[in-house]
């Protein structure tokens, strides 16, 4: 009897070990991603405190005080309405001297 031998394809180690280098791939690269989202969030959460200062500023320099709330500065259209929180979930307040904090689950960061 003559055997016919395929050489045309993948055998089953190769296709193991092709699937195993891709694993360890993905292994190695998915925290890596995680850890990079927090921080854009962390980052995009400074900015926007930033931003919103910067309105608390032009508030104050129209109406000679600073606002009473976030709410104020969104009635008077220095923000947007849905301009009131981080990209990271944590919610911008004023505070009563005039400065913007971000506060997220009962921690405050500035």
């Amino acid at each position: 009897m003559k055997f016919l031998k395929n050489t045309k394809g993948f055998t089953l180690i190769e296709m193991l070990i092709v699937l195993l280098v891709i694993s360890v791939l993905l292994i190695i690269t998915i925290p890596n991603i995680t850890k990079h989202n927090s921080k854009i969030n962390s980052t995009g959460c400074e900015a926007f405190v930033k931003m919103v200062q910067a309105q608390v500023q032009a508030y104050e320099i129209e109406h000679k005080k600073p606002p009473a709330s976030i709410q104020a500065l969104v009635d008077d259209k220095y923000l947007n309405e849905g301009e009131t929180s981080c990209p990271n979930g944590a919610k911008v307040t004023i505070t009563e001297d005039g400065k913007v904090i971000a506060v997220k689950q009962g921690s405050s960061s500035e």
